[in-house]
């Protein structure tokens, strides 16, 4: 390479729970630059869960960040061309991609749900993640499935 790698941003943890997972996340939910409206979403989003699961004894952000455990997948398939055909190749993530990846998945499945506010479909998706089901969470079990599926082909990793 011939520049220097980029300097890592460092992010402001949120006021509320004072936690850079959350600034993240809301960061990646906001649009067109409104911050403020994008937290206002995402801690409506967190009373809801708080409501609709009375019976669990977590808060509502250790649910959060069960749920994005749950759908943060090890491994994805990379598209490697050897010889004039293409092969997917499983390769295991870094990280802060998997993390950044939980939470595309999260807000882009919450984004696709049928429901009234952001804040809902984004407290149903949460609730969807925690108990292990919803579509963020099949997606990364299809992720998982194709990278078994293609496990022969580990040995042209790059």
């Amino acid at each position: 390479m011939r520049k220097s790698k980029p300097k890592k941003r460092m992010v402001l943890p949120d006021p509320k729970f004072n936690s850079e997972l959350v600034t993240k996340f809301v960061n990646v939910l906001m649009r067109d630059g409104k911050k403020s409206k994008a937290f206002t979403i995402f801690y409506d989003a967190l009373k809801l869960v708080e409501e609709r699961m009375k019976k669990e004894e977590l808060s509502p952000l250790e649910i959060w960040k069960k749920a994005l455990e749950n759908i943060t997948p090890a491994v994805e398939v990379k598209s490697r061309r050897v010889g004039g055909s293409t092969f997917q190749v499983p390769m295991e993530i870094r990280p802060e991609r998997k993390v950044a990846i939980a939470i595309k998945n999260l807000i882009m499945y919450a984004r696709k749900r049928s429901g009234k506010s952001m804040a809902d479909k984004l407290a149903a998706e949460i609730q969807g993640a925690y108990n292990s089901e919803g579509g963020a969470y099949k997606k990364k079990e299809e992720t998982h499935r194709m990278a078994e599926a293609n496990r022969a082909f580990a040995r042209f990793k790059f």
